[in-house]
């Protein structure tokens, strides 16, 4: 497979009402072709995972092109470096997710990369930090809660910002670490209720949106049950 042949695809899969529909979920598209997310994950099923051919669509740029060069991508030939060139090409919050939660989550130095990149003051490598822990929280089963933990004081300290891509992403990611089981659950809500309690409007917001979920009864009393 050759990354023209993917590009073709991609071009005869394309509508001009798809490409339309981006920009009402905030992807911009003036690069991209315009293919739904359910047709390119069956066309990369049908593909063999091919890492030369992942790193020429990524270089495409195009929106489609880089969503397929994350579904081809081999686990095993994804490097740090790679992932952190990748990081900073992210220009959009759906090729950002795609990346951490598709890919980057499976990869052995994914939570070194949750704590290198979010000090980082670029829009989506900050992203990318808290969608990645937000990833892990669904699917690495054996991390442990100090693990989860230690995120916490990382969202402090972005909780200031107030890009509504950032402080989502973060609001995300507690929610989700807070599901994992109940001893977590309450480690988060009491770092939620800091948040809420601090100077800042920001962090005030993402503290008050995570309590809404974390502190539901349905929640505690499944996490509860799941402690027997």
């Amino acid at each position: 497979m050759k990354a023209e042949q993917v590009i073709s695809w991609l071009q005869d899969n394309s509508s001009a009402e798809t490409k339309a529909g981006l920009l009402r979920y905030g992807i911009p598209n003036e690069r991209a072709f315009g293919v739904r997310m359910g047709d390119m994950k069956r066309y990369a099923k049908t593909l063999d995972r091919d890492h030369d051919l992942a790193l020429q669509l990524w270089k495409d740029g195009r929106y489609e092109a880089r969503t397929m060069a994350v579904f081809l991508a081999e686990l095993d030939k994804l490097t740090s470096k790679q992932a952190d060139q990748w990081c900073s090409d992210f220009d959009n919050w759906a090729i950002c997710d795609t990346a951490c939660f598709d890919l980057f989550d499976r990869t052995d130095f994914a939570w070194d990369k949750v704590h290198q990149w979010a000090p980082n003051s670029e829009e989506f490598v900050r992203r990318a930090s808290f969608a990645l822990v937000w990833a892990l929280a669904f699917h690495d089963k054996s991390a442990s809660n100090a693990t989860f933990e230690a995120t916490f004081p990382l969202m402090r300290a972005a909780a200031i910002d107030e890009r509504p891509l950032v402080k989502k992403a973060i609001d995300m990611a507690l929610r989700a670490a807070g599901k994992r089981n109940y001893a977590l659950n309450r480690t988060a809500v009491q770092f939620a209720t800091d948040l809420k309690d601090m100077d800042d409007k920001t962090a005030n917001w993402i503290g008050r949106q995570a309590l809404r979920k974390l502190a539901d009864e349905a929640l505690l009393a499944k996490l509860k049950a799941n402690m027997s």
